[in-house]
């Protein structure tokens, strides 16, 4: 397949992304979010049926100012005992939750419409990438979203790849190879029946099928590496 699904991706077009069959063994639709519409948003509850989340990286997250959402319950345990019998430590296939705060964009009546969900999504991911241009400051956050709401911000691991290869940083990393601002849409793909993830063979099938590009975790772990390479080869070269 080679770099094809960096065009999908940079045109908005859904790609299908296999973590690993030795972790979750689930395949996720990750789509740019900038991007997003309300068509991708009813694909993903369609042919997904998963969580549709927002993947953001740790950076812009520290920008924001958005923590783990087990860094805020560990703040307030004290006040609301629950929260300390609530802890994730025996998440089978991982050390850590990923999950931070859920938001709805301002301009949205529920939040949880096709066209809300996309409207929030998009407004998030074009906000982000205006930070990362230093065109908007972090108080444009809280100016234009709500808090809780019905999309939730998984955050990536601080040093992406080297700590953790769940979706939220393959996406993300995702992006960055493809020269996009670093935040994602994702959702897992189900069964039809909805009892477990979609298994690869059948997630690869529904690609081709669609036309869809399906990529395993490990190209993307590939190639991550290879720009590192590339541009520490020229830094050093300048």
């Amino acid at each position: 397949m080679g770099r094809d699904w960096i065009r999908d991706l940079r045109n908005g077009r859904p790609v299908l992304l296999l973590d690993s069959e030795d972790r979750e063994g689930e395949t996720d639709i990750v789509v740019h979010a900038p991007q997003v519409t309300p068509w991708h948003i009813r694909f993903m509850r369609k042919f997904g049926g998963g969580l549709i989340c927002i993947a953001l990286h740790p950076s812009l997250a520290e920008e924001l100012g958005i923590p783990f959402l087990t860094e805020i319950f560990k703040s307030v345990a004290r006040e609301y005992e629950v929260l300390n019998h609530l802890t994730p430590y025996d998440i089978p296939y991982d050390e850590k939750s990923s999950f931070s705060i859920s938001i709805n964009f301002r301009g949205t009546f529920t939040g949880i419409s096709d066209r809300d969900r996309a409207m929030t999504i998009r407004e998030f991911g074009k906000l982000c990438e205006k930070i990362s241009l230093g065109l908007e400051g972090k108080e444009s956050f809280g100016r234009n979203f709500r808090s809780p709401g019905h999309v939730p911000i998984l955050r990536g691991a601080e040093s992406l790849l080297d700590e953790r290869r769940g979706h939220t940083e393959l996406s993300i990393a995702m992006a960055e190879i493809s020269k996009l601002s670093p935040v994602t849409a994702i959702c897992e793909m189900l069964e039809p029946d909805g009892d477990g993830s979609l298994s690869p063979r059948e997630a690869e099938k529904f690609s081709e099928k669609m036309g869809l590009k399906f990529l395993r975790g490990e190209e993307v772990v590939e190639e991550w590496f290879k720009r590192g390479r590339r541009i520490e080869e020229e830094s050093g070269a300048s």
